[in-house]
């Protein structure tokens, strides 16, 4: 444990007394945003065994931050501004596009090759080389976007700030997440794997196998899969209702995971658009 991570610590322990007047604290947590926007420590990694690390102390700062900072304006040309927390800038440096209208907050970090079309992208967030951020699209606070995804328009993922111990949302490498597409509370979608416009996922959706029926997990959709929103019929004392579910509709071999034209093939065989 660095000194860094034990000072953020003790300032969290006393998190309620906490505001501008601490200097020392402010020094400090305003050291671990910088760090969060450059990219040298990000809020969750992805172990070898596919786990999810939560680096909670890295959660903390960013807890801690709105607590030792107090509202002052800004402007973007006419448009004025009242927050605790400035814009990234410099983007030709850190080799990202950004179109008129996109929104991302100093504490983020963008890779380079990351495309934000007018979007929003919160502190704490992390996106990975090449990823595309739609129109509308929305990444949350703490979310964990991997490389080559690509967020399409409207898609909401999750913010999972508090409590500093919870998992955000994990959207992994090469994966595609369809238009109106809601990832929240910790939700997880694998490698390469492809959601169908307008499914929504979290801890509490079964995913379902379509060809066996099973329950494969709950918000995590895995490796390679193409998936879409469902219902499941379910007995009541008041009747049967149907609740939402995922469905997994194809598994996608070598060949498939990489030719959208086959993606969109399959999403249309199954009433699904992209």
């Amino acid at each position: 444990m660095s000194d860094l991570e034990t000072r953020i610590g003790h300032w969290y322990e006393h998190i309620a007394e906490m505001s501008p007047s601490n200097v020392e604290a402010r020094r400090d947590v305003e050291l671990v945003i910088a760090k969060l926007d450059d990219g040298q420590v990000r809020v969750c990694d992805i172990a070898d065994d596919g786990s999810v690390v939560v680096h909670e102390w890295i959660k903390q700062s960013i807890s801690l931050l709105f607590r030792l900072r107090g509202l002052e304006p800004s402007h973007a040309g006419p448009l004025e501004y009242l927050d605790k927390l400035e814009l990234k800038t410099d983007y030709e440096r850190r080799g990202v596009r950004v179109v008129p209208g996109a929104v991302a907050r100093r504490g983020s970090f963008l890779s380079p090759g990351v495309i934000l079309m007018p979007s929003f992208v919160n502190i704490g967030a992390w996106v990975g080389p090449n990823t595309m951020v739609d129109t509308w699209a929305t990444v949350g606070s703490c979310a964990h976007v991997g490389a080559n995804v690509h967020l399409a328009g409207g898609v909401g993922i999750g913010g999972v700030l508090e409590p500093a111990n919870a998992v955000p949302v994990v959207i992994e490498d090469d994966a595609f997440i369809g238009s109106r597409c809601m990832v929240v509370e910790g939700a997880r979608v694998g490698k390469g794997s492809v959601l169908g416009a307008g499914t929504i996922l979290n801890p509490s959706i079964p995913v379902i196998d379509a060809e066996s029926g099973e329950e494969v997990s709950r918000g995590y959709v895995p490796d390679y899969c193409v998936a879409v929103s469902a219902s499941r019929r379910r007995e009541f004392p008041g009747g049967d209702f149907y609740l939402p579910s995922v469905l997994i509709i194809k598994r996608l071999s070598e060949g498939e995971r990489h030719n959208k034209a086959a993606l969109n093939d399959v999403l249309r065989d199954h009433g699904v658009s992209t």
